[in-house]
């Protein structure tokens, strides 16, 4: 075995246990699907690695090595430990993270390439060349689903709840205290009112479950609403906008307030064309926000979330 095939082989271990992890890593953001067909896609993303896997192994065996049988292992500890970390971080991070192990998956494929032209391994090369084409595509579609988040989402994946609640207190301690106190007593006063609101109606007979948590959605609506509407009379800008964000997310806006005429009234065909022609990821949202939390129509959300992820591939520079 010369010293150049014994780096190849080398090189290939390594490309196998990232690859492990690899894997493992796509069968956890399968749970982070926003949509159906997001979900096939990583499901058909960790099947494919599975087999590149498979043929790295290969690769190795047919150079006169061994596989690391601890690789497999090694890997799913390592996403283990990778996706409890990621609880503590913001979304944006942890798919920084992945976006790191795609980048040095693909560069050591092209070092691999490099390292097998050069020892005549025509076999290695063509893998390399398929280890390539497969990293450069994730790499592309992570930059994307980055840049759908920074563009105000609905990316193709979901935050944990924990990476929600760590975003939204970063975004709390960055919201501008412009509160005047005659605002503030106000919208203190709307809030408080809501449990009182809610109490009464269910005692006019709300008691059933599905009624009873319809009964609390619109009451935390009409409190918002109404604090929104206060804060903003009063010139707490700052707030008044942190709480229609608010209403945004919760897909509480009314008809009036969304991107598109007449949108509670349209058909999923004609939702869909109208998603479409928006070009703005803030009007996105909005809709997505909105179908998610009344009608929740896939395949409008299925296409608001196409429609963003083109936006967002031209603003990256992603053909």
């Amino acid at each position: 075995m010369t010293d150049n095939t014994a780096t190849v082989i080398n090189q290939l271990r390594v490309v196998l246990d990232l690859t492990h992890t690899e894997i493992q890593v796509a069968e956890t953001r399968i749970g982070q699907a926003r949509t159906e067909a997001v979900r096939r896609e990583l499901s058909q993303n960790a099947g494919n690695a599975r087999e590149r896997a498979s043929a790295v192994e290969e690769a190795i065996r047919s150079l006169g090595g061994l596989p690391d049988v601890v690789g497999p292992f090694l890997g799913r500890a390592t996403a283990m430990v990778k996706a409890m970390a990621e609880q503590a971080q913001p979304f944006d991070e942890a798919l920084l993270g992945d976006l790191i192990l795609e980048h040095q998956l693909l560069d050591r494929a092209r070092y691999l390439r490099a390292l097998a032209t050069a020892s005549q391994h025509p076999g290695i090369v063509a893998l390399a060349g398929r280890l390539i084409t497969a990293h450069t595509a994730t790499v592309e579609w992570l930059t994307t689903v980055l840049a759908e988040d920074a563009l105000g989402g609905p990316a193709a994946l979901r935050r944990t709840p924990m990476q929600a609640a760590t975003g939204t207190a970063i975004r709390l301690i960055n919201v501008p205290a412009t509160w005047s106190a005659r605002g503030l007593d106000r919208a203190i006063d709307t809030v408080r009112a809501t449990p009182n609101r809610i109490g009464a109606l269910l005692s006019r007979g709300a008691h059933a479950g599905d009624v009873a948590t319809k009964t609390l959605v619109a009451s935390r609506d009409a409190a918002l609403e109404s604090a929104e509407e206060v804060t903003r009379r009063e010139g707490a800008s700052g707030v008044a906008n942190a709480i229609c964000n608010a209403r945004t997310v919760n897909g509480s806006l009314v008809d009036e307030e969304l991107p598109i005429s007449d949108y509670t009234e349209l058909n999923v065909s004609g939702a869909v064309a109208a998603v479409k022609e928006l070009t703005a990821p803030a009007d996105i949202r909005i809709i997505v926000a909105h179908e998610e939390a009344n009608k929740n129509r896939h395949g409008v959300v299925s296409a608001a979330q196409t429609r963003l992820a083109a936006i967002a591939q031209e603003v990256v520079g992603i053909n």
